[in-house]
Formats: structure tokens, sequence, C-alpha cells
């Protein structure tokens, strides 16, 4: 990403006011999403599951292009997802809105920004459970903010579904 489109992105005001939702209750008015996956066990586990995560690898993995202010996730840090191509491209600019990272908890949650065909907020959180299972969860609200999402109506959401799979998915390997 140049640093001019980072500039613009990062002084760009989110596009939803539930800042930080995703840590907590799930703000009414969007669509609520939560998913899990068991990525293995034990400390190497989360400790490899933790360091693709904050580098992006769930979602080059999920076959989507990144390009990102930083090279890991961080507080501010700016990504642009897409996926597709020439006119079919799909752009979806995101800033990372909070860090979680503690014994046996790490991850991060991101927001939407102007130019994402939807509004709302994901959070990416990987945790050791103390038998061992190292779990992979994303929570996230969302709803439609470009005509072209809500003309899509239910086969967006089924996008979004499998693209968190896929998401799951690419850490689990």
């Amino acid at each position: 990403m140049g640093a001019e489109a980072a500039g613009r992105l990062a002084a760009a005001g989110l596009t939803y006011r539930e800042v930080g939702q995703t840590a907590g209750v799930l703000p009414p008015g969007y669509r609520h999403l939560r998913s899990s996956a068991v990525l293995g066990a034990g400390a190497d586990a989360f400790t490899a599951a933790v360091a693709a995560l904050l580098g992006w690898q769930a979602h080059m993995g999920a076959g989507l292009r990144v390009s990102a202010s930083a090279v890991t996730a961080g507080p501010g840090t700016v990504v642009v997802l897409s996926a597709g191509a020439g006119p079919a491209r799909i752009s979806a600019p995101c800033r990372v809105v909070y860090v979680v990272a503690g014994p046996g908890r790490a991850g991060f949650a991101y927001g939407t920004l102007p130019g994402h065909p939807e509004c709302g907020e994901q959070a990416f959180l990987i945790e050791q459970q103390r038998d061992g299972p190292v779990i992979f969860t994303i929570t996230a609200f969302s709803r439609a903010a470009t005509l072209a999402a809500r003309t899509a109506g239910p086969l967006g959401r089924a996008i979004q579904r499998h693209i968190t799979g896929r998401y799951l998915r690419a850490l689990a390997t």
C-alpha cells in the first residue's frame, strides 16, 4: 500500500459507531456471525497460530489480496483486502481498532472504512484452552453499506460465511 493511500485511510473515519463491540455484546441492527475451529493443541500450536494471524496469513490463505500499512496487525494498522480482477475486483478497506495480547489469548479486530461494501467490525481471536486445545474464533457484526452489497442480499451473507470458513481453514493447516 502506498504511503498516500495509507495516510488517507488512517485519517478516515470508521463507517460505524459501535467500535470494539466484537469484544462483548454484539450490537443490534446488524447481522451477527461467530464461528470457531480447533487449530491444534499446546503452546507451539498457539504461538504459530498467533504469528500467522497477526501476519495476515488467515486472509492470504483465504485467497484475498492483502495490502497493509504494517507487516503485522497492530492498533491503527490499515489494511485493504481485495478479491477478483479488473472491473469485478472488490476492495474492502479496514483499520485495526483493537488488539488482544495476553496469556493464552491473542488477536485483533478491524473496522470498516469508507469504500468497504459492508459496515461493521470483525474480530479474530486465538485462545489456548486450559486443557491444551487452540481455538480460533471469528466474531463479526455487519450490514450492507453499498447498493451492490444490499442488492447481493442472501448471496452476500453466503459469501461472508464462505470467507469466514476459509479464514478458519487457512490457519488450521
